[in-house]
C-alpha cells in the first residue's frame, strides 16, 4: 500500500471513530413527570423546584439526566395510559403529583421507582407502607394538607373579625374533602361560626354558588382544596373579587391571581425534595429505604391590592407572621 492511500484509510478509520463510540454510549436515564393537571404558570414552578433538587444531587436536565413532562390535561381517564406507556418505555423513575397520578403510576409498575408529591396520608391512601419504611417501589413527600382545614378557618376569621357566617366551596370527588369537613365542622363551633357547605365539581357550579351569595350573602368564603378547585382559580378568584367576599385558599396559587389571602404547604421547598429523592436513587437508593417526607414549611400569602380593594384592614398581628404580601 502506498504511503498516500495508508495515510487516507488511516484519517477515514480516526474520523469514524468518534461516531462509532458515541453510538456506543449509553443513554441518559430519563426521569418522567406525571401530573393529573394542565401545565401552567403554578407547574413551571414547581417543575422548576424540582429541577433545583436533582442539581442538588448532581443531575442537570439536558447533559446527564433527561426530564419529560406529561399532563392528563385534568383529564383523569387518561392517566393509566400515560403511566402504562411510561412503563413500556422503561423510564427511570417516575415523578408524580397529586393522588390519582401516583395512584395511576403505582398500578402500572411495582419496579421502576415512583416519587410522590400528596397532600392525603399517604398510609391511609394505601401508598406506603409506612412514613419511615415505605416498602415497594415508592417515596416521595407529604404536603399534610388535610391538618390545615381549622387553621386556614383562622386565619380567615382573623382577617375578617365580625364574620360569623361562613360559605365553604368544596370539591365532592375529591378524597380529601370528607376530612376536610369532618375537621371543619368540630372547630368552626369553638370559634362560634356558621358554616354551609356548597359542592362544586363543574364551572357552572362555582357560577351557580356565587349566584346563591347575593341571595344569602356569607360573610366570608373558604375554598377547599382540589385539582379541580386549583385549575378554577382565575374563575374562583374574578367571582370573589366581583361579589366583594373576603375569600381564603388553599395555596399561594389562588393569591398570584388576584385572590384575598392563602395558606398552605411550601409546594416550591416540597417539590425541590422530590427532586432530590430522584436524583439519590438514579444514585442507587432504594424507594423502600427513602423515608417519605412529611412538609415542615407553610406559608401565608396575603394580596394587598385585594385587601384595599375590599376596605379590609389586615390585623397588626396577622400582618406579621404573613411569609410574603403581594402589592
Amino acid at each position: 500500500m502506498r504511503r498516500r492511500d495508508f495515510i487516507t484509510v488511516l484519517g477515514c478509520a480516526a474520523a469514524m471513530w468518534p461516531l462509532g463510540a458515541l453510538a456506543q454510549q449509553p443513554a441518559m436515564p430519563v426521569i418522567a413527570y406525571l401530573d393529573s393537571q394542565s401545565p401552567g404558570t403554578f407547574t413551571d414552578l414547581v417543575l422548576h423546584s424540582l429541577r433545583r433538587g436533582l442539581k442538588e444531587t448532581g443531575y442537570v436536565d439536558g447533559e446527564n439526566v433527561t426530564i419529560e413532562y406529561h399532563y392528563a390535561e385534568n383529564q383523569l381517564d387518561r392517566l393509566p395510559e400515560l403511566a402504562a406507556n411510561l412503563v413500556r418505555r422503561g423510564v427511570a423513575v417516575i415523578v408524580t403529583a397529586g393522588p390519582p397520578a401516583t395512584l395511576a403510576a403505582k398500578a402500572a409498575t411495582t419496579t421502576i421507582p415512583i416519587v410522590f408529591g400528596v397532600g392525603d396520608d399517604p398510609v391511609k391512601i394505601g401508598l406506603v407502607a409506612s412514613l419511615n419504611r415505605p416498602g415497594a417501589n415508592l417515596t416521595g413527600i407529604n404536603f399534610l394538607s388535610r391538618e390545615l382545614g381549622a387553621k386556614r378557618l383562622a386565619l380567615l376569621r382573623e382577617m375578617v373579625p365580625t364574620a360569623n357566617r361562613i360559605a365553604m366551596l368544596v370539591d365532592p370527588t375529591f378524597p380529601l374533602t370528607e376530612a376536610l369537613l369532618q375537621d371543619i365542622a368540630t372547630a368552626a363551633p369553638t370559634m362560634g361560626l356558621q358554616i354551609q357547605v356548597l359542592n362544586v365539581s363543574s364551572s357552572s357550579e362555582i357560577n351557580a354558588a356565587f349566584a346563591s351569595f347575593v341571595r344569602e350573602r356569607p360573610d366570608a368564603l373558604y375554598v377547599g382544596i382540589s385539582p379541580f378547585l386549583s385549575n378554577r382559580r382565575v374563575q374562583l378568584v374574578h367571582l370573589a373579587t366581583r361579589h366583594a367576599i373576603p375569600t381564603l385558599y388553599g395555596g399561594r396559587q389562588f393569591t398570584e391571581a388576584g385572590g384575598l389571602m392563602s395558606y398552605g404547604p411550601n409546594l416550591v421547598d416540597a417539590y425541590r425534595q422530590t427532586g432530590v429523592y430522584a436524583g439519590r436513587i438514579l444514585k442507587g437508593a432504594k424507594p423502600a429505604d427513602l423515608p417519605v417526607v412529611q412538609s415542615t414549611m407553610f406559608e401565608l400569602v396575603i394580596n394587598a391590592e385585594t385587601v384595599r380593594m375590599l376596605g379590609l384592614t389586615v390585623p397588626p398581628a396577622l400582618l406579621a407572621r404573613a411569609d410574603e404580601v403581594i402589592d
